[in-house]
């Protein structure tokens, strides 16, 4: 039974539904994901997120395998792992994991290391750690959160396979760097002087 045998109310309204229910969502709403980048390639820049779009990201395209976790030592010098290492082959691209300032680009013990200390962080700010990896920025640029910075190196690697090690600290205490991508849960809080319905 075709809209010409119904009062054209009806019509109009099926006619509208149709139009809704076919029509893409708004840009605001599209979903926008980090591109598949390969070794040595620099993500393209159009499609990363900026500062604008809510903050932290992966230090690596896409969600890379965590390889080994952070294992906090018991004391300063105790065993424990001080960060997370990331499943990388040499030659992928790092990106910046924060909006913030790159306080050292440089070798350590023979690797490549790159320290950036977040924007915004508080005192001592926090700082994120990447090795082994080339930079392809120097100390007091300006980074923002998935811009590259560096390409990881073709190591000697402390895991297995080829990874990236990620790390986080504020001044000498060494953190989680998975905290930084982690929103917390929606909290409610009491209601004081309101009475209940």
């Amino acid at each position: 039974m075709g809209c010409h045998a119904r009062p054209s109310l009806v019509c109009a309204v099926l006619l509208v539904v149709a139009v809704l229910v076919a029509a893409p969502p708004p840009p605001s709403a599209a979903v926008r994901l980090l591109p598949t980048v390969r070794a040595g390639e620099p993500p393209p820049p159009a499609v990363l997120r900026t500062e604008g779009d809510g903050g932290p990201v992966w230090p690596l395209a896409g969600r890379p395998a965590v390889v080994r976790g952070w294992e906090p030592p018991a004391g300063p010098y105790g065993p424990g792992h001080r960060g997370v290492d990331l499943a990388a082959r040499a030659g992928d691209t790092v990106v910046a994991a924060a909006t913030g300032r790159v306080s050292f680009a440089g070798r350590v013990a023979g690797r490549g290391a790159l320290v950036i200390e977040l924007a915004g962080s508080g005192a001592p700010p926090l700082r994120t750690t990447y090795e082994p990896v080339r930079a392809l920025v120097a100390k007091g640029d300006e980074v923002v959160a998935g811009r590259p910075v560096g390409l990881l190196e073709a190591g000697p690697f402390h895991c297995a396979g080829g990874c990236l090690h990620w790390g986080l600290r504020r001044g000498e205490a060494y953190l989680n760097p998975l905290s930084l991508l982690r929103r917390g849960p929606s909290r409610l809080l009491p209601v004081s002087g309101v009475p209940e319905p």
